[in-house]
């Protein structure tokens, strides 16, 4: 006997929702791009122009003047694109008429990245065999291994992007550990081209930070400049060679400007970190911001004048530690409803 079962609509369309996102077939995507074509003709009469040579970036003007709109979010306002920039990319349909799919991954639910695995460990047996077959004739193996540098592997999103389904971040994984044990074989340029699929470069950082070079004084005393913030605090640095360690911030000792010994040991880090204490002068101008935050400024103002007095080696040493780096905190601003920017009101039941 057939028994009826019987859903409520809410059931019904809590399982469509749950089906996925919603597929659109090539005939659909076919029939918007016709009226889309069709539709800008006649935006294009509308407004006096040329069909042929009307633009996305004449349609879109046209239509924030047609439907001006004083909505905040520019996403709800009206809008007129090809169907291939509103509809996302997508699979084609996976299954025939008689309703077989056409790949035999198609029940993983993830065909598509499976099959990009066994395709690459395809790959990486196809290495082993060619480096087995070299041992066997004692031909040498080639020792360079390819160098990465100047590029890096595909992301997550790009993954997702050229596969046209999610992965998890286990999966992304378990992929560029594959490549990486790929490229770690003496033989992996064979599938150099392989390889580069999923390699992007990475541009080299043409900017190079020009370092001023030592001025003189009228003494014939080298020193060099420098300048730094912190929160609102802005500090200039002069630092003079051959000194005693004197160090003068608005005309005031050091001792008396900063009599907190934080202060004071944040302000020496640079010349600490060099072995320089001692060895420097330094007249510092700092104004706004707390004595904190006037600190910080004149660390930084001091470790860019110190650059000019060593080696580029040393240069690098300092950029690693940060001395070179902009502290970019600010304080956190109070929310409305709480005691201060993270801290709530004590909770009292009456």
């Amino acid at each position: 006997t057939l028994r009826l079962i019987c859903t409520t609509t809410a059931v019904q369309r809590k399982n469509v929702g749950a089906s996925g996102p919603e597929k659109y077939t090539e005939a659909f995507i076919k029939k918007q791009i016709e009226e889309f074509n069709l539709g800008k003709r006649h935006l294009a009469n509308m407004m006096g122009e040329d069909p042929e040579t009307f633009t996305q970036e004449d349609i879109d003007r046209a239509i924030a003047y047609l439907f001006p709109s004083g909505l905040f979010d520019k996403q709800a306002r009206p809008v007129m694109k090809h169907p291939t920039e509103i509809f996302p990319e997508q699979r084609k349909i996976q299954w025939g008429e008689d309703g077989r799919p056409f790949h035999f991954l198609f029940y993983t639910g993830k065909q598509s990245y499976y099959s990009l695995m066994h395709e690459t460990y395809e790959k990486l047996l196809n290495v082993q065999k060619h480096q087995d077959q070299l041992i066997a004739q004692d031909l040498p193996l080639q020792k360079e291994k390819r160098n990465l540098a100047g590029s890096r592997w595909l992301t997550k999103i790009e993954l997702e992007e050229m596969l046209l389904e999610k992965v998890s971040d286990d999966d992304y994984s378990r992929f560029i550990q594959l490549l990486q044990k790929l490229v770690a074989l003496p033989c992996a340029d064979i599938e150099e081209k392989y390889i580069q699929k999923f390699c992007k470069e990475v541009p080299a950082q043409l900017k190079t930070v020009v370092i001023e070079p030592l001025q003189y004084d009228e003494r014939g005393v080298a020193f060099s400049t420098g300048e730094g913030k912190r929160k609102t605090a802005s500090a200039t640095a002069v630092v003079y060679d051959n000194g005693t360690g004197k160090i003068t911030v608005n005309g005031t000792d050091i001792l008396h400007y900063f009599p907190v010994l934080q202060d004071r040991e944040q302000l020496l880090f640079p010349f600490q970190f060099l072995g320089r204490i001692g060895k420097h002068d330094m007249v510092c101008t700092v104004s706004g911001g707390g004595r904190s935050a006037q600190a910080g400024a004149i660390r930084l103002a001091s470790a860019k004048a110190l650059r000019s007095f060593v080696t580029e080696k040393e240069v690098e040493f300092m950029r690693q530690a940060g001395l070179l780096t902009v502290d970019p905190r600010v304080k956190e601003r109070k929310k409305p409803g709480q005691e201060g920017p993270r801290r709530k009101f004590t909770w009292k039941k009456r």
